[in-house]
């Protein structure tokens, strides 16, 4: 069996004022292309298909389509989770037509997939919380899916009817998922692990993760799982969430993340992104192909020694988007500002850092005194933002603006 493993498509995302739906919808293509040419078994999409609760019209438009025609007309079936930028509601909202499709969706842990027959064959056979038993079109092997979409670890201990228990969340789901794979998991059939959750080998640094993925590790979120925690009878564990894709473990199965079709922030520049393809037979080892992507814009970061420097570089990189440092002596006038721009339509960023802004400002902007009052805290930080003292008037609407809050 040959199974297509993406995850954190999020669908709609903007990076700063730039769209990245023209290479949302050419990564999508890829993926739909990769699928056809590896002859994918199934498709399974571990989170975070949209960027937020209440993603744009065209975000929407864009992964039905993209779904459906992964199905190849119900032939092949695309299972996908709800992640931490996603509301569970709105991806199980289409269910009764997307399983039609092939398609089939689930949004919290205790979900469970209503069992269904389609035309083409495919067919789910057996249904739980947290698990469902999928029949492929002309074949004897079913798969068999563990699922378990984001949810904060209040959530997941309700799920577990463990809501009062102090004890660790990773062993109260360790037992879940152990449960269902011994009631379900034999080596008749293809056992697999979905989720989007924050996992790690125990005892392995955590690894980093983008600025807007942290909520999961924060108050509210749920804490780190272990892949000792994953049952013995799983072949393979499919993890959304983190942007980089990475092996977490490989023993006793393989565990990874197989990270954003696009690069989303600048903490992934130059990151190569991948598909996983995942090649297994009941009872047998799971081998992990690392598929690249070649759709979508690089992002660089470049410090450029002055305005040269920084002309001649864009030149050079024009398809990308770039977060720019501009090393100078005085500070960036609007006309820099222009050519700039000119030079390049991907500037995301523009970082000036002036070599002797002391001497321009006549105040040092590199350490701010968090001790001072609100008014020269806000002097000091429009000056390192603008690289000029606010004038009085603009003085006078901050100090208007304090004195409305205090009274408020």
């Amino acid at each position: 069996m040959k199974i297509l493993h993406t995850s954190d498509w999020h669908l709609g995302k903007r990076l700063e004022d730039f769209s990245r739906l023209e290479e949302q919808e050419a990564v999508m293509q890829e993926i739909c292309e990769i699928a056809e040419r590896e002859q994918a078994d199934a498709v399974i999409v571990a989170g975070d298909l949209f960027d937020t609760f209440n993603p744009p019209t065209e975000a929407v438009d864009l992964l039905y389509k993209t779904l459906k025609r992964l199905t190849a007309n119900g032939r092949r079936p695309v299972i996908a989770i709800a992640g931490n930028h996603d509301s569970p509601d709105r991806i199980e909202a289409p269910d009764p037509l997307a399983r039609e499709c092939g398609i089939i969706f689930a949004g919290y842990p205790h979900s469970m997939v209503s069992p269904f027959r389609i035309d083409s064959g495919l067919q789910v056979l057996k249904t739980d919380e947290g698990f469902l038993e999928v029949a492929l079109p002309d074949s004897d092997t079913p798969l068999r899916i563990l699922l378990t979409p984001y949810a904060n670890e209040y959530r997941l201990k309700t799920f577990l009817g463990e809501e009062n228990s102090e004890e660790e969340l990773r062993g109260l789901l360790g037992r879940k998922w152990q449960s269902l794979a011994d009631r379900y998991c034999d080596n008749r059939g293809v056992n697999i692990l979905l989720s989007h959750l924050f996992m790690v080998r125990k005892g392995d640094p955590l690894p980093e993760e983008p600025e807007e993925e942290k909520p999961i590790l924060h108050v509210g979120g749920a804490q780190a799982i272990y892949t000792e925690n994953i049952p013995s009878q799983i072949q393979y564990t499919a993890l959304g969430h983190l942007h980089r894709m990475h092996r977490v473990d490989s023993s006793p199965a393989p565990a990874y993340y197989s990270g954003s079709p696009l690069s989303y922030s600048f903490a992934e520049a130059n990151q190569q992104k991948y598909l996983l393809l995942v090649e297994v037979v009941p009872g047998g080892a799971a081998n992990v192909r690392e598929i690249p992507l070649t759709c979508g814009k690089r992002l660089l970061h470049k410090k450029a020694d002055g305005m040269e420097d920084a002309l001649e570089w864009l030149a050079e990189n024009q398809t990308a988007l770039v977060e720019l440092t501009l090393v100078t002596d005085t500070f960036l006038t609007a006309m820099d500002r222009r050519r700039l721009n000119a030079a390049h339509e991907g500037i995301v960023s523009l970082i000036p850092e002036v070599t002797n802004r002391d001497e321009l400002t006549g105040c040092p902007p590199s350490r701010i005194d968090l001790s001072q009052n609100m008014e020269a805290l806000f002097r000091d930080y429009f000056t390192y933002q603008k690289g000029q003292s606010p004038n009085e008037e603009i003085m006078q609407l901050f100090n208007e603006m304090l004195a409305e809050e205090d009274e408020a």
